[in-house]
C-alpha cells in the first residue's frame, strides 16, 4: 500500500457534482493498493498516520498528531499510486489491486482508521471520478509505502 497523507485547512470530494465528504483540519490521505497488501498493511499504516506528528505545538514545532489536535480524515482512493514507470512515458497499474480485493481493503482502512480515531472517516467512492479540493496546510505532504516498513 502506498499512501500520500496531506495535512490539510479543508478537504472535500465532489462525485458528479454532489459533495460526498468535507473535512476541515487534518488529513487528506490519498490510497493506493496493490495486488499483494493485505490486512497487516493496514495496521501498520493505521499506526502511522494516527501517530505521525506533523501539526504544530505551542512553540510552533511539528510535534503533535492528529489525535492531539482532533483533526479529522478523508480518505481518497487511488490506484494511480501504484503506477509503474519503469519502461516509457506510459505508466503501467499492472501491480495495482483488482478491485475485489481493494474494495475491501479500501474499506477496512477506512473502517480502522476511524475506530483509531474514535470519529467517523470521510471518504471518496471507489472507482469513481472525483473532484478533490484542498488546501495544503504548510504545505506539509508525507509518502508510505508498506514495503518500506523496516
Amino acid at each position: 500500500m502506498r499512501i500520500v497523507i496531506q495535512r490539510v485547512k479543508h478537504a472535500s470530494v465532489t462525485i458528479e457534482g454532489n459533495v460526498k465528504s468535507a473535512i476541515q483540519q487534518g488529513f487528506l490521505i490519498l490510497l493506493g493498493i496493490g495486488d499483494d497488501d493485505n490486512n497487516e498493511d493496514i495496521d501498520w499504516l493505521v499506526r502511522k498516520v494516527i501517530g505521525l506528528r506533523i501539526f504544530d505545538d505551542e512553540n510552533g514545532v511539528m510535534n503533535r498528531n492528529i489525535m492531539e489536535t482532533g483533526g479529522d480524515a478523508l480518505v481518497v482512493s487511488q490506484f494511480t499510486l501504484m503506477a509503474s514507470y519503469k519502461k516509457g512515458n506510459r505508466p503501467s497499474y499492472i501491480h495495482a489491486a483488482k478491485h475485489e480485493i481493494a474494495i475491501p481493503l479500501y474499506n477496512h482502512f477506512c473502517e480502522e482508521l476511524s475506530k483509531a480515531m474514535g470519529k467517523p472517516v470521510g471518504t471518496g467512492e471507489f472507482g469513481a471520478d472525483m473532484k478533490v479540493e484542498l488546501l495544503n496546510d504548510g504545505p506539509v505532504t508525507i509518502c508510505m509505502d508498506t514495503r518500506n516498513k523496516e
